[in-house]
């Protein structure tokens, strides 16, 4: 027998049962550490380079790349971005 399907609401964070604030922060995170780690992978930056471009220490560029979210504020990953020469927009969707 299968499983039923369900609609995803957009958001795996509030699909797992999250306050919809905290689920929002969450993707929101999530969504800026893939980035990063995207962006050093593509340019295939070794973690030395990595730590020169971000001006953080190489056990943070580690933590980045292992996606240990909770190690990294909503702030310091839009600053990691704007060090990296790029903007962070909200958009802001809904009534």
């Amino acid at each position: 027998m299968q499983e039923p399907i369900t609609q995803s609401s957009g958001n795996i964070f509030t699909d797992l049962g999250f306050d919809p604030a905290e689920a929002a922060i969450l993707q929101l995170r999530s969504k800026l550490i893939n980035d990063l780690r995207a962006f050093i992978t593509t340019k295939q930056l070794t973690q030395a380079q990595a730590v020169a471009k971000l001006g953080i220490a190489q056990s943070r560029v580690s933590d980045l790349m292992r996606g240990k979210h909770e190690k990294f504020s909503l702030e310091m990953l839009i600053t990691l971005e704007a060090r990296l020469g790029r903007e962070v927009r909200l958009e802001l969707v809904g009534s």
